[in-house]
């Protein structure tokens, strides 16, 4: 099929299976280690990550297999792709941008990597708007556009139970700032310039979540966007947050509840939820 684009993204962006099938995305999956055994990260169910973690076990993740991205786009260019755009987590973050550069160099057809500076649903819903344009029979200019609109725009807005995940990992950039904090002190996170920064600290996990609505309804500023609730191994906590954000923007067009990306929930540690404001 001349002209057509084909989209690639690693499993960090939080695509539910069924929306990636349906807009024929490819999403190459980032890897876990639990203790000395490593999968690929939907090959690990949620519980028993939850328990590993809760367990203190020796939990780590990285990029993905280099030969998965090879794999990727030779496959697209095999079934008619005459250009690959291949979106990914920030390179501040991981490594797999990185790996998909030195994979694209190989590949037969022409590969656009992007570094997202982002992760989670900012980067999911980024890479559907593009695989939508690509759909509708959009060149590569007009998808990397469609891509780059929705990335300027989008906001991921964190609440984690504690910071302690995430200073394991390595990941918690200029948060930092909040360790040491009162237990009771429930901090609030977001990414700007491809890291983890501070957005505020709440009294308690309540007053926490209210902020954290509060702040998504402020993101929005009346416009129409489309919301993701991301949770890790708290589906209850989620299913209230996403009632209390359908009632505060009726104007969104879209809301996705599903949950997060295991290599993200690592990081983010169980009880974590997050709201995505993605701008159409």
């Amino acid at each position: 099929m001349p002209g057509r684009v084909g989209l690639v993204t690693d499993s960090t962006s939080s695509i539910p299976a069924s929306l990636a099938a349906q807009w024929g995305i490819t999403v190459v999956p980032t890897q876990i280690r639990i203790g000395d055994h490593v999968r690929a990260e939907h090959n690990v169910p949620t519980e028993v990550l939850v328990r590993a973690l809760e367990g203190n076990m020796d939990v780590a993740t990285s990029a993905p297999d280099p030969a998965g991205f090879r794999w990727a786009y030779e496959d697209l260019a095999a079934r008619g792709a005459d250009e690959v755009i291949s979106v990914h987590i920030s390179s501040r973050q991981s490594e797999t941008y990185e790996i998909a550069r030195k994979a694209a160099a190989q590949s037969r057809v022409p590969v656009h990597v992007v570094d997202s500076g982002t992760t989670g649903m900012s980067l999911g819903y980024a890479v559907l708007a593009a695989a939508r344009v690509a759909g509708a029979g959009g060149g590569a200019r007009r998808v990397m556009d469609a891509l780059a609109k929705r990335l300027e725009g989008s906001a991921e807005l964190i609440y984690v139970d504690t910071l302690e995940y995430l200073r394991k990992g390595g990941r918690i950039g200029a948060a930092t700032a909040m360790l040491g904090s009162a237990l009771s002190l429930k901090p609030l996170l977001t990414m700007i310039n491809g890291q983890v920064a501070p957005l505020a600290r709440a009294l308690g996990t309540e007053r926490a979540l209210r902020k954290l609505v509060d702040t998504a309804v402020q993101r929005a500023n009346g416009r129409t966007v489309d919301i993701a609730i991301e949770h890790f191994g708290a589906e209850a906590r989620a299913g209230k947050l996403a009632s209390r954000v359908k009632a505060r923007l009726p104007e969104a067009r879209e809301i996705t509840f599903t949950e997060v990306s295991s290599t993200i929930g690592v990081h983010l540690g169980p009880g974590a939820v997050g709201i995505t404001v993605s701008p159409t």
